[in-house]
Protein backbone atom coordinates (compact mmCIF):
# COMPACT_ATOMS: atom_id res chain seq x y z
CA UNK A 1 0.00 0.00 0.00
CA UNK A 2 0.88 3.82 -0.77
CA UNK A 3 -0.42 6.71 0.62
CA UNK A 4 -0.14 9.77 -1.66
CA UNK A 5 -0.38 13.54 -0.62
CA UNK A 6 -0.10 16.49 -2.93
CA UNK A 7 0.52 19.71 -1.75
CA UNK A 8 1.91 23.33 -2.93
CA UNK A 9 -0.53 24.23 -5.07
CA UNK A 10 -2.45 27.67 -4.94
CA UNK A 11 -3.37 30.88 -6.83
CA UNK A 12 -0.49 32.23 -8.96
CA UNK A 13 0.09 34.99 -11.57
CA UNK A 14 1.05 34.27 -14.74
CA UNK A 15 4.87 34.04 -15.25
CA UNK A 16 5.31 32.91 -11.43
CA UNK A 17 6.56 29.51 -10.00
CA UNK A 18 5.47 26.80 -7.91
CA UNK A 19 7.02 24.12 -6.55
CA UNK A 20 4.41 21.02 -5.73
CA UNK A 21 5.21 17.90 -3.79
CA UNK A 22 3.55 14.84 -3.35
CA UNK A 23 4.84 12.62 -0.61
CA UNK A 24 4.16 9.39 -0.30
CA UNK A 25 3.95 6.74 2.71
CA UNK A 26 3.91 2.72 2.49
CA UNK A 27 6.39 0.40 1.19
CA UNK A 28 8.82 1.06 -1.31
CA UNK A 29 8.45 4.91 -2.65
CA UNK A 30 12.51 4.35 -3.93
CA UNK A 31 10.79 0.86 -6.63
CA UNK A 32 8.05 2.99 -7.94
CA UNK A 33 7.71 5.25 -10.73
CA UNK A 34 5.92 8.33 -9.91
CA UNK A 35 3.90 10.37 -12.24
CA UNK A 36 2.08 14.05 -12.40
CA UNK A 37 -0.90 14.16 -13.95
CA UNK A 38 -3.29 17.12 -14.20
CA UNK A 39 -6.72 17.48 -15.18
CA UNK A 40 -8.41 21.24 -16.15
CA UNK A 41 -11.85 21.64 -15.56
CA UNK A 42 -14.09 19.77 -18.52
CA UNK A 43 -11.28 18.27 -20.28
CA UNK A 44 -9.24 14.73 -19.52
CA UNK A 45 -6.79 13.71 -16.99
CA UNK A 46 -3.12 14.12 -18.74
CA UNK A 47 0.08 13.19 -17.87
CA UNK A 48 2.77 15.66 -17.36
CA UNK A 49 5.93 14.50 -16.04
CA UNK A 50 7.26 11.24 -14.95
CA UNK A 51 10.75 10.15 -12.88
CA UNK A 52 11.56 6.48 -13.22
CA UNK A 53 13.15 4.76 -9.83
CA UNK A 54 16.30 5.72 -11.36
CA UNK A 55 15.68 9.06 -11.58
CA UNK A 56 15.06 9.22 -15.13
CA UNK A 57 12.55 12.29 -15.82
CA UNK A 58 10.28 12.53 -18.96
CA UNK A 59 7.60 15.35 -19.89
CA UNK A 60 5.17 15.87 -22.16
CA UNK A 61 5.66 17.84 -25.03
CA UNK A 62 3.06 20.73 -23.46
CA UNK A 63 5.48 21.48 -20.79
CA UNK A 64 9.07 20.70 -21.91
CA UNK A 65 11.22 23.23 -20.02
CA UNK A 66 9.27 25.16 -17.95
CA UNK A 67 8.04 21.64 -15.73
CA UNK A 68 11.14 19.93 -13.78
CA UNK A 69 10.79 16.43 -11.62
CA UNK A 70 13.07 15.71 -9.13
CA UNK A 71 12.74 12.56 -6.17
CA UNK A 72 14.34 12.53 -3.03
CA UNK A 73 13.75 9.14 -2.11
CA UNK A 74 15.65 9.70 1.21
CA UNK A 75 12.28 11.61 2.15
CA UNK A 76 10.00 9.95 -0.14
CA UNK A 77 9.14 12.86 -1.66
CA UNK A 78 8.76 13.53 -4.97
CA UNK A 79 8.77 17.26 -6.99
CA UNK A 80 7.31 19.18 -9.79
CA UNK A 81 9.13 22.81 -10.12
CA UNK A 82 7.00 24.17 -12.62
CA UNK A 83 8.14 28.07 -13.71
CA UNK A 84 6.77 30.96 -15.88
CA UNK A 85 3.37 29.77 -15.18
CA UNK A 86 0.42 30.20 -17.82
CA UNK A 87 -3.08 30.52 -17.61
CA UNK A 88 -3.74 26.77 -19.54
CA UNK A 89 -1.82 25.26 -16.25
CA UNK A 90 -4.89 26.09 -14.49
CA UNK A 91 -6.05 22.34 -13.15
CA UNK A 92 -5.90 19.58 -10.51
CA UNK A 93 -2.23 18.47 -10.10
CA UNK A 94 -2.31 14.62 -9.57
CA UNK A 95 0.58 12.13 -8.32
CA UNK A 96 0.56 8.47 -9.23
CA UNK A 97 2.42 5.98 -8.04
CA UNK A 98 3.39 2.36 -9.87
CA UNK A 99 5.86 -0.09 -9.92
CA UNK A 100 6.93 -1.26 -13.44
CA UNK A 101 8.83 -3.30 -15.45
CA UNK A 102 9.75 -2.84 -19.00
CA UNK A 103 7.53 0.18 -18.64
CA UNK A 104 4.58 -2.05 -17.96
CA UNK A 105 2.80 -1.59 -14.42
CA UNK A 106 2.96 -4.14 -12.47
CA UNK A 107 0.58 -4.69 -9.14
CA UNK A 108 -1.74 -1.50 -7.99
CA UNK A 109 -1.73 1.97 -9.14
CA UNK A 110 -2.00 4.71 -6.70
CA UNK A 111 -3.17 7.88 -6.71
CA UNK A 112 -3.22 11.28 -4.21
CA UNK A 113 -6.02 13.53 -3.89
CA UNK A 114 -4.59 16.65 -6.11
CA UNK A 115 -3.86 19.94 -5.79
CA UNK A 116 -5.34 22.97 -6.95
CA UNK A 117 -2.99 25.05 -9.11
CA UNK A 118 -4.90 28.29 -10.45
CA UNK A 119 -2.91 31.19 -12.74
CA UNK A 120 -4.84 34.13 -13.47
CA UNK A 121 -3.69 36.10 -16.20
Amino acid sequence: QVQLVESGGGLVQAGESLRLSCAASGSSFSGRTITWYRQAPGKQRELVATISTGGMPDYADSVQGRFCISRDNAKNIVYLQIVSLKPEDTAVYYCNAERRIGGVRIGESYWGQGTQVTVSS
